[in-house]
């Protein structure tokens, strides 16, 4: 018989909304997560056909040493929408091959946590069967970043939020949102949706 497949929860929001954060709170609550970002920035310097069509496709400038040259891309990506575009084309379909590899390592779970940053503006929300959005106000957000972030300056940040969907959009594709902007507690509201994932699969 064939395993039941997991519920698929995506958790994105703004950069420094606290994505992060809430998907902590999950994991210590025994929930698998799944980093796009992470997997994607390993997956850019150890996937030999992801490393090849990077250099091909925006210079070889991107590497340095074997590693992403994170300055240049900076600087080339963030400032360019055509080159922002075509790096995601390359990266995010490999993030997707790679999600589904390790989904069939947790398929005796109730429900696994995918966090993306980029989830409705890939349309990769899609292909879950619930997404919570993390919302924050963007003075908030860029104060996170610049302190988690030392190398980013606030005209790069604008520049990544601009970018990304607002909150309007991002709140009319959301099943769920969490609120982490210190006006309420953020434990009970992922509690909550804990329960209702866990009442689903019962």
């Amino acid at each position: 018989m064939e395993a039941v497949k997991p519920l698929l929860v995506g958790v994105t929001g703004g950069i420094g909304a606290g994505k992060s954060t809430i998907c902590r709170i999950f994991s210590i609550i025994k929930t698998p997560i799944y980093n796009s970002d992470l997997r994607a920035k390993w997956l850019m310097e150890n996937d030999p056909d992801l490393v090849n069509q990077i250099t091909n496709r925006i210079g070889i400038q991107s590497y340095n040493k074997g590693k992403i040259n994170r300055e240049f891309l900076a600087n080339e990506v963030f400032n360019d929408r055509d080159k922002l575009t075509r790096l995601n084309d390359l990266v995010h379909p490999a993030v997707d091959r790679d999600f589904s590899t390790w989904i069939q390592g947790h398929l005796t779970n109730p429900y696994v946590i995918k966090e993306a940053a980029l989830l409705f503006e890939t349309g990769t929300y899609k292909k879950m069967d619930f997404v919570i959005n993390v919302q924050a106000g963007e003075s908030a957000r860029i104060q996170r970043i610049l302190k988690r972030d030392k190398f980013r300056t606030i005209v790069e940040i604008q520049s990544i939020i601009k970018n990304q969907f607002d909150d309007k959009k991002r709140l009319e594709l959301a099943n769920f949102q969490i609120i982490n902007d210190d006006s309420e507690l953020v434990i009970p509201q992922v509690l909550k949706l804990h329960e209702y994932f866990l009442q689903i699969r019962s």
